[in-house]
């Protein structure tokens, strides 16, 4: 059972901790059309996440790799259930992806625009599904006993689920705005600081709304009420993004970018610890659930990838530490005449 509640919040982190990486990713795709004034300006904008990105996205394999091994009857049943946006996330993603190493193959504004375009779509459309997937699996997924999906992707698009994709959205604005704020210099940066200035309040007032809403859609709260020290977790994560703002407000962008991230980190906990020991429950019957404990692979297989986790995630942290300190500059004009730029 120890094993099986061990891995439970390990699978919570390693989602966190995508979330933290390529969030700020997202932002910043999605932010290009708006932030970028001229080519320059953008190019500044995806170098600034172009030696990190492909590296944030190891976090969403190993979160799905711990759900294949550590549950893979939540795996399957996920993959059965949610199949259409997982594929849309799928999609979005390798169009992104694409769209930073095409961009610059041809010197036409027509050229750059279709990519930034795909750029665009490539970080919006993950953080909204994303945001759509998890307030659905917080609400509960229509799904029996056999692990048969009743319903469609429209089923998916309630206001909850709604609601928490653009809770994601905002979050994920928010987090690449301070990004774009650290990494630049110049007009940019102020555009940039300025925008985290006036996205902060729709975060605020959208993060509201999805706590209060969470207590009429889920069954979050019911681990909070029975054991209050959780709502430390809520009221840590309030500091966080209160945290934010008093940052921004003093000019300190990495701090500043540091409080968004420990705000998406409780976000995230606070589904996972309400959710506790359901991984994945049914909203038709309480009995379908997929828990911690009748999802699991066996205590073996447990242990073995507890060993494993603890030798090579410190090696890929450590690795992401030095990657990140590697590349800690601003992005310059001089850094775009770089033959390896974007």
């Amino acid at each position: 059972m120890a094993l099986q509640i061990t891995w439970f919040y390990l699978w919570g982190l390693l989602w966190a901790i995508f979330f933290i990486t390529d969030g700020f990713d997202f932002g910043v795709g999605a932010l290009l059309p708006f932030l970028g004034k001229n080519d320059d300006e953008k190019r500044m904008m995806i170098n600034s996440i172009g030696p990190l990105w492909d590296g944030n996205e190891v976090w969403l394999i190993t979160a799905g790799g711990v759900t294949f091994a550590a549950f893979p009857l939540v795996y399957a049943t996920m993959f059965s259930t949610l199949y259409t946006p997982l594929m849309l996330i799928l999609f979005a993603l390798i169009l992104r992806g694409v769209s930073f190493e095409f961009r610059g193959k041809v010197e036409s504004p027509a050229w750059r625009f279709i990519w930034d375009t795909c750029t665009f779509i490539g970080s919006v459309a993950p953080a909204i599904l994303f945001g759509v997937a998890f307030a659905n699996i917080f609400k509960g997924i229509p799904f029996d006993g056999q692990g048969v999906y009743h319903g469609t992707l429209l089923t998916l698009l309630n206001p909850y689920g709604l609601l928490g994709g653009v809770l994601f959205l905002v979050l994920f604005l928010q987090h690449g705005t301070l990004w774009t704020a650290i990494k630049t210099e110049g007009d940019l940066h102020e555009r940039a600081a300025l925008t985290a200035t006036f996205l902060w309040p729709i975060v605020l007032v959208v993060a509201v709304i999805f706590l209060i809403y969470s207590a009429f859609a889920t069954s979050l709260y019911a681990n909070y009420i029975a054991n209050p020290i959780w709502f430390l977790v809520i009221l840590i994560t309030v500091a966080a993004l209160l945290g934010v703002r008093y940052f921004v407000g003093k000019k300190e962008w990495f701090k500043a970018w540091f409080a968004s991230a420990l705000t998406i980190a409780g976000a995230v906990f606070f589904g996972i610890i309400g959710l506790f020991p359901n991984l994945y429950p049914s909203s038709i019957k309480a009995e379908f659930n997929l828990t911690a404990f009748n999802a699991s692979s066996s205590p073996l297989t447990l242990q073995i990838m507890l060993i494993v986790v603890i030798i090579f995630i410190p090696i890929v942290l450590c690795y992401q530490i030095w990657a990140y300190n590697l590349f800690k500059g601003k992005v310059t004009q001089e850094d775009l005449e770089y033959e390896e730029a974007y």
